[in-house]
C-alpha cells in the first residue's frame, strides 16, 4: 500500500518509491533516495517535523517535505 511519509504511523517501515522532482537533490545527501527503506522513528502532533530512519542514520525532515514523498509500506 502507498501513503505519504507524512502519513505513515509510528515506527511503520518501507521503501520510498517516488520523491517530488524538486525535492530530491536537496534530501539525497540526508541518505533518503528512491528504493532506499524507511522507518517513522518519531511523529511530532500537529504539523510539526517527523524523524525517519534510513541506514541506522536519523534525520529530521518538516512535514512540507514529508508530503511530497511517498512510499510503499509492508
Amino acid at each position: 500500500m502507498e501513503k505519504k511519509l507524512s502519513e505513515m504511523d509510528f515506527d511503520e517501515e518501507g521503501t520510498v518509491k517516488e520523491i517530488a522532482e524538486d525535492l530530491r537533490a536537496k534530501i539525497a545527501g540526508m541518505g533518503i533516495r528512491v528504493g532506499k527503506n524507511i522507518r517513522m522513528a518519531t511523529k511530532q502532533p500537529i504539523k510539526g517535523p517527523v524523524v525517519v530512519e534510513v541506514d541506522k542514520s536519523f534525520t529530521s525532515l518538516g512535514l512540507g517535505i514529508a508530503e511530497k514523498i511517498v512510499v510503499e509500506v509492508e
